[in-house]
């Protein structure tokens, strides 16, 4: 990173692969709090950290407000049990609803390709009796 200690916007963009739009949406919402000097926006070790913490909690589609949560549970001195306790939990209720989701897709997955196989053997009868006529009509 170019400078260990403040990055400017367009050094967190390059460095975390995000917009600029994104940084300041963050800002917006209280998120992120950057250094101010005029209208730069200056970010330090400990915004770089918060990102990564929004972003890698974004991916695991964790809302704002828990990612919020995760970060204002964060103890200053060092002492961060209860963020990993709370995160924690919050990571195994995110796993269940994923697990969830999968085993849903899974089932829809299957039932997608059984039609498309039905519809693949239509098309089939269809196309064997010759152009301009209906598979299955009396």
């Amino acid at each position: 990173m170019p400078n260990e200690e403040q990055m400017t916007i367009r050094e967190m963009c390059d460095a975390f692969d995000v917009t600029p739009r994104t940084l300041r949406f963050y800002e917006a919402k209280e998120l992120l709090s950057p250094i101010r000097k005029g209208a730069q926006r200056l970010y330090t070790k400990r915004e770089r950290a918060r990102l990564t913490i929004i972003l890698r909690g974004k991916r695991f589609g964790f809302s704002l407000e828990d990612i919020r949560q995760v970060l204002n549970l964060y103890a200053r001195d060092g002492s961060n049990l209860a963020q990993m306790e709370h995160t924690w939990a919050l990571a195994q209720d995110r796993l269940r609803a994923m697990e969830q989701q999968r085993d849903e897709l899974t089932l829809a997955i299957a039932d997608l390709k059984a039609e498309l196989e039905a519809g693949a053997g239509l098309i089939a009868a269809t196309r064997s009796q010759g152009p301009g006529k209906d598979a299955g009509k009396p």
